[in-house]
């Protein structure tokens, strides 16, 4: 949701003393409301959690070796070819 976007929905949330006088603190650091501070820090942490969640990572190592596997693939195994037959058998050839 962009800045622009004129805001409908409504979150509310419980905090203890001490986790509101927090946000407050936090907020005012920034110069902004609690409300936008709130807002902001909640859709960072959610952008985070869907990345770790659909986003794979690689080590350099990982990277050269993933794409040296693509660009030279392995012969495929008895157990994968036999496999591909059953799978043709039972799906049909799905190319």
């Amino acid at each position: 949701m962009s800045d622009t976007t004129a805001r409908s929905a409504r979150l509310e949330a419980r905090l203890s003393p001490e986790a509101l006088a927090l946000v407050k603190r936090a907020a005012e650091i920034e110069g902004r409301s609690v409300s936008d501070f709130v807002v902001t820090a909640a859709q960072n942490a959610a952008r985070r959690t869907v990345a770790d969640a659909e986003v794979i990572r690689l080590s350099r190592a990982a990277q050269e070796k993933f794409a040296a596997l693509l660009l030279n693939p392995p012969q495929p195994s008895s157990g994968l070819k036999r496999a591909v037959k059953r799978h043709r058998r039972l799906i049909g050839d799905v190319r």
